[in-house]
Parts: C-alpha cells; sequence; structure tokens
C-alpha cells in the first residue's frame, strides 16, 4: 500500500498552520508536507512533529515572494544571489526538522528574456543547490507544473525535467512527479512513471478536473496505487489537493482506493 503525506498548506486549512499538524495525526496520517516553513520558527514546527508522531518528508526552498504571485526564482538571471541565499536558509530549516529531500521550484519565465538563458539559470542554480545539499545529506527535487494553473511556468513537462537533471548532473537531484500537473500536460501517467521510477522520489497526487482529492474527478488513481506496489515505489505520495468540502469528510479515498 502506498504511503501518503498529508500536505498540510492544502489539507486542514480551515485551521491556523500550527494546528494542523495535530489534526493530520487524528486522520491517520504518519507523515506531513508542505510548502513552505519560513513564516515560522522551526523548533516550533519540530515540537508540533514531535508531540503528533509525524514525520516532514518534504518542503521546498524560499521561492520569492509567493502573496505577490511569485512561484519560483530558478530560473530568474537577476536573482541568483538571492536563490543562492535561500539554499541555506531551507537547509538550516531542513537540518533542524529532520526531512531529506527539498523542492526546487522553477518559477514563472520572465517575459522578453532568452528560454537559453532561463534554461542556463535554472541549471547553474540547481549545480549549485545539489552541491550544498549534498553537504547535508539531502536531495534537490525538480517539479513540472502545468501552465492552465501558472501560465508561464518554466518547468511544464517530465522530459523537459529529466533533461535539465541530466545535464545538472547531480547524484542527489530528483524529479518529483506530481500527477495532477502531469495529466494536465501530458497525460501518459502509468507509461512515464514506469519509464522514470528511478529517477522520481517524491510522488503528489489530486483528481483533474478540480484538483480535488482521488476519485473525484478522470484519474484511475485505484489503478495507479496497484502500478506504484507492483513497481516497487518506495517513496511517499504528498495528498496535495483542495478538499471538495472538508478534508475529514474527504479521507474516505484512501480506504475506497487501495
Amino acid at each position: 500500500m502506498p504511503k501518503f503525506a498529508a500536505n498540510l498548506t492544502m489539507l486542514f486549512n480551515e485551521t491556523p498552520f500550527l494546528d494542523r499538524f495535530s489534526r493530520a495525526k487524528l486522520g491517520g496520517f504518519t507523515a506531513v508536507e508542505f510548502l513552505f516553513p519560513y513564516a515560522f520558527n522551526a523548533n516550533e514546527i519540530q515540537s508540533q512533529l514531535d508531540s503528533n508522531a509525524l514525520t516532514l518528508v518534504l518542503h521546498n526552498l524560499p521561492a520569492g515572494d509567493w502573496e505577490a504571485g511569485e512561484r519560483g526564482i530558478a530560473c530568474h538571471p537577476d536573482r541568483v544571489d538571492e536563490f543562492k541565499d535561500g539554499v541555506s536558509r531551507a537547509i538550516e530549516y531542513a537540518q533542524i526538522l529532520g526531512v531529506s529531500q527539498l523542492n526546487c521550484l522553477a518559477g514563472i519565465a520572465p517575459e522578453g528574456l532568452d528560454p537559453q538563458l532561463l534554461r542556463n539559470t535554472f541549471i547553474g542554480n540547481l549545480q549549485y543547490a545539489a552541491t550544498e545539499l549534498k553537504k547535508a545529506n539531502l536531495k534537490l527535487l525538480i517539479e513540472p507544473i502545468n501552465t492552465f494553473d501558472i501560465p508561464s511556468f518554466f518547468l511544464t513537462s517530465t522530459k523537459q525535467a529529466i533533461d535539465i537533471l541530466d545535464e545538472v548532473g547531480a547524484d542527489n537531484a530528483y524529479l518529483q512527479y506530481d500527477i495532477y500537473h502531469a495529466q494536465r500536460m501530458e497525460g501518459e501517467l502509468s507509461i512515464t512513471i514506469q519509464k522514470h521510477l528511478h529517477r522520481i522520489a517524491h510522488i503528489q497526487l489530486a483528481d483533474n478536473p478540480g484538483r480535488n482529492e482521488p476519485g473525484t474527478g478522470e484519474i484511475n488513481y485505484a489503478y495507479l496505487f496497484k502500478l506504484l506496489d507492483r513497481i516497487g515505489y518506495q517513496g511517499w505520495i504528498g495528498c496535495e489537493y483542495k478538499p471538495l468540502t472538508t478534508t475529514e469528510a474527504g479521507l474516505g479515498w484512501i480506504k475506497q482506493l487501495n
């Protein structure tokens, strides 16, 4: 049976962030993930993890001004120093929180710049991040995101991500495969997962359309979960979806689809 982690940015979000950990435990989760920890003291988060016996499996590198609509800065040529500072900050948090992998959001492509310059910037930043994360025994992940939800996002497909990882050339750099984003951009979910299983360190899910819980849309999650068991996927699956009603009311999918 797959291992599911509650995404606390999306789930239980009727309550303040630090109160979501206990709700995740009550909901049956043993692990959590979230976008960013940086608005909170790392020790406060660690206390919530410990008191609720939860493992943190993922958070992101700093990604610019999220509230202003930024979705990462790793492809931005004029913000390399800011990116490097963010790597250091993320590692500090990761070492306190015990997380083993950090995701890097490529960002929205700046208008008017040569796509090759953006690619080179992204690759250079990933090489830097991978080197620094390896010193801390951490994995670096990159995630393709669909351009319906985030127009002009730089990293949009599995092939593009794998090509970039090949050029980065770091043995601690992997793909974060979000089933929802992949369905919207390319489909071919089971074939792609099998082909690139050795490059995938983390999976996330939501159904489509709507980005709600599994079982509310077109994706055959019962089939995909059996496939992941059969091919030996060992990582976590982050539940990064928008509950159709409340989080607790929608959690029946875990038993129904496994």
